[in-house]
């Protein structure tokens, strides 16, 4: 009896094992159905789009060039060196501060100056009373010997010590006019209108003889100093315009002419150095900031696409096309960027008058429809139009 129930229940177990398994791939089906059913759904959507949202693609004219890259440096600059050794005493000027041509930057120690001064002036004035008296003395040898009271030899004495202290007074005056120039130079001035970039020094500091002491800039004269391959220079000329972007400054373009490419290149870089003037009175206030940018050299036509309209995922590049009501994936090659635009060349994947997604949503399928809605004061002015007829 026992026997007998037992194989009942496995019986029981595999006609029940057997229906599940048979549910399972229907239920498989079904699902594979669903999502067939879903993406043919996602194709049947129409995307509702205004001329806004789309663009045609046009020729434009694209510049290019060499690559130039450098550093913002003013073309003013002066870096004021101690011309006298002295312990400095004040420093007025801080960095970043504006001075004016003439304004005093710091002050040197001058007791020992003066009173080098002192002692030049004063042997100077000794030097002429000795002069005087030579000049006396042979002024009366010269009436002697006319009286025939002396001789030529006593004439010729007074003659040569008046000569020698006419050579002594101009000794003695050189020396005062030596002390009076290293006093002045005691007081730092500015040359020139600008800004203090840099302070070298501190009150008690020792300033020997060429100890740099502090460095003013104009701001007013800052320049592009960038260098260009050298197998790249033959394209470079005086006058050319140069776009560029300085770091610190995001992506604000700055215009630029060249003023003067260097006729020798580095002989270690093969770098030649190439001056670039700013165009306008767009520029920056700081020395020393990064720069790069392009030399345009020459300029072509070739199809263009704004940066908004073109989707980057690793190394593809595509747009989304609108043709006859469809949407379509369209693989690009892309060329240069134009740096004045921002847009970059179309190499290959469109021709002039096709119409993109200015803005493309991630959400788009390839193959979709897409309907071109009129706006509704377009439509309105349409309408009053075909009624007044």
């Amino acid at each position: 009896m026992l026997r007998k129930t037992l194989l009942a229940l496995a019986i029981a177990s595999a006609l029940v094992a057997c229906g599940k398994s048979a549910k399972e791939p229907e239920k498989a089906g079904a699902s594979a159905s669903a999502s067939a059913s879903a993406a043919k759904d996602d194709q049947k959507v129409t995307l509702q789009m205004s001329p806004e949202d789309t663009l045609t693609i046009e020729s434009d004219a694209l510049a290019s060039g060499p690559v130039i890259t450098g550093s913002i440096q003013p073309e003013r600059r002066a870096d004021l060196r101690a011309e006298v050794g002295a312990i400095v005493i004040q420093v007025l000027k801080e960095n970043g501060e504006q001075v004016r041509k003439g304004d005093v930057l710091l002050r040197l120690d001058e007791t020992s100056i003066r009173d080098s001064l002192t002692s030049a002036e004063e042997a100077t004035r000794a030097a002429e009373q000795s002069l005087a008296q030579a000049q006396r003395m042979y002024e009366r040898q010269k009436t002697l010997l006319a009286s025939g009271m002396v001789s030529t030899t006593a004439l010729e004495d007074a003659e040569v010590r008046r000569n020698n202290a006419q050579s002594d007074v101009a000794a003695a005056r050189s020396r005062s006019v030596s002390a009076r120039q290293q006093l002045t130079r005691t007081l730092v001035r500015a040359p020139f209108d600008g800004i203090v970039s840099e302070r070298k020094v501190s009150n008690g500091d020792t300033a020997q003889v060429g100890k740099e002491l502090i460095k003013v800039i104009d701001p007013s004269s800052m320049r592009f100093e960038g260098t260009v391959s050298a197998d790249k220079i033959g394209v470079v000329k005086v006058g050319q315009p140069v776009l560029f972007r300085i770091n610190g400054y995001g992506d604000k373009p700055f215009n630029g002419k060249i003023k003067r490419v260097d006729p020798a290149a580095n002989a270690i870089t093969r770098q030649v150095e190439v001056l670039v003037e700013f165009a306008d009175s767009n520029r920056p206030g700081v020395a020393g900031l990064y720069a790069e940018g392009r030399v345009e050299a020459q300029s072509s036509n070739s199809l263009m696409i704004p940066p908004s309209a073109l989707v980057q995922a690793g190394d593809s590049n595509y747009v989304w096309r609108v043709k006859g009501g469809t949407l379509a994936k369209v693989p690009l090659t892309i060329g240069t960027r134009d740096e004045r635009s921002g847009r970059w060349q179309v190499l290959s994947g469109l021709q002039a008058g096709d119409m993109v997604v200015r803005v493309p949503a991630s959400g788009f399928k390839d193959g979709q429809k897409v309907q071109l809605n009129t706006p509704k004061a377009v439509a309105s002015a349409t309408t009053q139009k075909t009624s007044g007829k």
